[in-house]
């Protein structure tokens, strides 16, 4: 709609991760120099870890197509609470091999004949699971076994891990040691910041042919950046509205009364939901006056953070106990169904006995 309007040759501001708008700017060009980096050692573990919306996936996009012209056999892997057995099984599926039904020595069986077979080809093997902040921790083990396959004290299959923040906590959990000794490189991604964002969003713009139409006035990229933060997807929700709001309007110049009844339709939507964010606070310790700001301008005591923060600890815990109540059920099906068996079995030779 817009876009016909503007003159421009598609829609700049899609929700959905695109490699073609891919905007380097200082995070993501050097999240890429350690996917490249990963790539070059053929080894270990990269971890990029980022807050929702942050360019986690338009990145595995970007490295995907950088594959293309490569030797690499690439697979990806979209994770959600996965189990340990799952887990082979979807790992497998990822690179096309037969799953259904095997057990795990098969499964590993097969993903090493294979990692061998390119290996012997000249192939690099490589695994990329996105939204790895899903996983139990003995899932995460399991990627970590399959680093175990070597060849001359080669590995034959790498991983790259993304995820938001939260996999930061798997990842220094007690249990998590030996994962971590095998992590290469790690970075964490941040959101744009504000002359950045101006220009991601002129990146955007300019990839669909804008020609300055519509223009901007001064101040309406300060207040995109203070409504989204910088978050890209949450930059390109908003400018997705306000080329449509300009549309609508027939209004050839954006200006600061424009961008903000956009946002303040925003604000009303169900969809909305403002982020919180902590700043840093000198001497939290004793001092119960000490303030700082949170996201939307409210003010918040030190108290008042540290309860915060406990209830995000609260959440990720009650989150873990889930996980681990999940796959305690699991088990205890799969020992009644043995335990079923058993029954059935010696009710059978208590029966031929009797004859």
């Amino acid at each position: 709609m817009y876009d016909d309007y503007y003159g421009f040759s598609g829609k700049p501001f899609r929700l959905t991760p695109d490699h073609k708008f891919f905007f380097n700017s200082k995070g993501h060009n050097r999240a890429m120099a350690y996917l490249r980096y990963g790539l070059e050692q053929g080894e270990g573990f990269i971890v990029i870890t980022g807050g929702i919306g942050t360019g986690k996936t338009t990145l595995v996009r970007n490295l995907f197509e950088e594959l293309a012209d490569k030797n690499v056999m690439a697979a990806q892997l979209v994770t959600t609470q996965v189990e340990p057995d799952d887990m082979l099984r979807m790992v497998c599926a990822s690179f096309g091999l037969a799953h259904e039904g095997l057990n795990k020595a098969t499964l590993l069986h097969n993903l090493e004949a294979v990692a061998r077979a390119r290996h012997a080809e000249g192939k690099q093997i490589l695994l990329v699971v996105d939204e790895a902040q899903n996983l139990p921790a003995r899932s995460v083990e399991e990627l970590r076994m399959l680093s175990n396959f070597q060849v001359n004290d080669k590995a034959l299959v790498q991983s790259f891990l993304l995820g938001q923040e939260e996999f930061k906590r798997t990842l220094q959990s007690p249990g998590m040691e030996q994962f971590r000794q095998r992590i290469i490189a790690s970075y964490h991604l941040e959101p744009l910041n504000e002359d950045e964002m101006e220009k991601y969003i002129k990146h955007r713009l300019g990839l669909v042919g804008w020609k300055n139409n519509p223009s901007f006035d001064d101040g309406v990229f300060e207040k995109i950046y203070g409504f989204t933060g910088g978050v890209p997807r949450r930059v390109n929700a908003l400018c997705d509205r306000f080329m449509l709001y300009g549309c609508l309007e027939e209004r050839k110049a954006l200006g600061l009364d424009d961008i903000g009844t956009v946002i303040e339709e925003l604000r009303g939507e169900v969809a909305y939901q403002p982020e919180r964010k902590l700043a840093t606070v000198s001497s939290i310790g004793n001092s119960r006056g000490a303030e700082t700001s949170l996201g939307g301008g409210e003010a918040a005591t030190a108290r008042e953070i540290v309860a915060i923060e406990e209830e995000s600890e609260l959440v990720y815990r009650v989150q873990e106990l889930e996980a681990e109540l999940g796959s305690l059920k699991k088990t205890i099906k799969q020992e009644q169904k043995l335990l079923r068996k058993a029954i059935l079995l010696q009710l059978d030779v208590d029966e031929f006995e009797d004859v």
